[in-house]
């Protein structure tokens, strides 16, 4: 909840003489702060997605690792709250339209086992 970027800067550079190993900033809400954090320390930081990040953007930027947090979790989960709307609403499944077919969902799996 912090905005003050100085204040955050000043904050990794501890972390970083301290011996993190990577950065983290919770919030950092635009590239050009994430750059300016970036070249701000020497070692690797790590940033939260979020709705207008890009991944080719971080890159350029210096980031080193992107975080997903929640994201993956929360989208699957809406998606089934939509899913439950329309047939609860509706009467209808053409949310299955949108499903992975259960053969690639398969595949998968298989590919997943076969690098254990």
């Amino acid at each position: 909840g912090r905005t003050d970027l100085d204040d955050t800067i000043k904050r990794l550079q501890a972390f970083e003489k301290a011996g993190a190993d990577v950065l983290y900033a919770p919030g950092i809400g635009d590239v050009d702060m994430v750059r300016t954090i970036c070249s701000s320390v020497g070692r690797p930081v790590n940033v939260m997605a979020r709705p207008g990040f890009t991944v080719a953007d971080l890159a350029m930027a210096g980031v080193k690792r992107i975080s997903l947090g929640p994201w993956l979790t929360n989208f699957a989960y809406g998606m089934l709250e939509t899913a439950a709307r329309e047939i609860q609403q509706d009467g209808t499944f053409g949310f299955t339209r949108a499903a992975m077919p259960f053969g690639k969902l398969q595949a998968l799996f298989r590919e997943g086992k076969e690098q254990d």
